[in-house]
């Protein structure tokens, strides 16, 4: 009776191994379908914005740039960039030093007017209310910074 049970026990296990395979075999199959079909829905990536930060800083550091083409941009950064980052404690975030340096540019470019300035120094406040103190010492910074 005890070998009739030890052959029971190895068939039964043997059928159990079986289907595992079987189960393992399928679903590895069902795997690489998915896999192929998703490398064939892959889609280009988009093109890089032109509105991005590099590509406006550029033209007010160009000095070659017209007023129209600062007046421009001056809007663009203001439309997509004009929020800063929230102070860190009462020190400005490090992504200010991106804002001062327009507006130290700003006031150094040869083709700007009072007007752009002004029009961008207000709107930057309006916008950025906890940071008008570091606003008005970069734009005092270049102003003093133009000569006469």
């Amino acid at each position: 009776m005890d070998i009739v049970l030890l052959v029971k026990s190895i068939a039964g296990l043997s059928a159990i191994l079986v289907i595992l395979l079987l189960f393992f075999i399928y679903t590895s199959k069902n795997k690489s379908k998915k896999k192929k079909k998703k490398k064939s829905y892959t889609s280009p990536r988009p093109p890089k914005p032109k509105y991005d930060w590099d590509t406006l800083i550029k033209v007010v550091r160009n000095r070659q740039a017209t007023t129209q083409e600062l007046q421009e941009t001056l809007a663009l950064i203001l439309k997509y960039h004009g929020t800063i980052a929230p102070k860190l404690g009462i020190r400005a975030n490090p992504e200010f030093d991106k804002y001062a340096e327009v507006l130290l540019r700003l006031c150094r470019h040869p083709n700007t007017n009072k007007d752009l300035i002004i029009d961008f120094d207000k709107e930057l406040e309006k916008k950025n209310p906890e940071y008008i103190k570091e606003i008005n010492d970069a734009l005092t910074k270049g102003l003093n910074s133009r000569g006469v």
